[in-house]
């Protein structure tokens, strides 16, 4: 078995549902074992800044996929829950993003491991370190990383606003 790391977001809709649901998605595939969520985080758009604010948050698991196949489970759970892709980094009912699988490095065009942008984006990496705060990823301790990031627009949601 393999550790995995997720990223969801959603920015349309009911936003906390949406995350929530794709969990679901992601454990009724029964691909994915011990997967935990995250608590849910209100942040501030990133690239495309003009729509609306989104929910982020991370889950991690453990898996007997392979990369690829992993990949085709999150495009599928996302097709299932109707994603569009219009504006790149554009509002979405929700992302699924593979954003590592154990100590795996890939550079392929539609796949690269870990996620090549997630140790500069503080809306993946403060829900991430509430679950996995030794993490390492191609060197650099998310903990620090995070100290490096301007994390100001990251609110945790308490489940009452839910």
């Amino acid at each position: 078995m393999f550790e995995v790391g997720f990223g969801l977001g959603s920015n349309i809709g009911d936003k906390a549902a949406n995350v929530r649901r794709a969990v679901r998605e992601i454990e009724a595939s029964r691909a994915v074992a011990d997967l935990m969520l995250s608590s849910l985080y209100r942040t501030a758009p990133w690239g495309y800044t003009d729509q609306d604010w989104f929910i982020n948050a991370c889950a991690v698991g453990r898996t007997s996929l392979g990369p690829w196949d992993l990949l085709k489970l999150c495009l599928k759970c996302e097709a299932r829950m109707g994603r569009e892709r219009i504006i790149r980094w554009g509002p979405r009912n929700i992302d699924i993003d593979l954003l590592y699988y154990d100590d795996l490095k890939i550079e392929e065009p539609t796949l690269r491991l870990p996620h090549p942008q997630m140790i500069n984006r503080a809306f993946v990496l403060v829900p991430l370190a509430e679950l996995r705060p030794a993490l390492v990823v191609d060197g650099v301790a998310i903990t620090e990383a995070i100290a490096r990031l301007d994390t100001s627009g990251i609110v945790r949601l308490d489940e009452a606003e839910n």
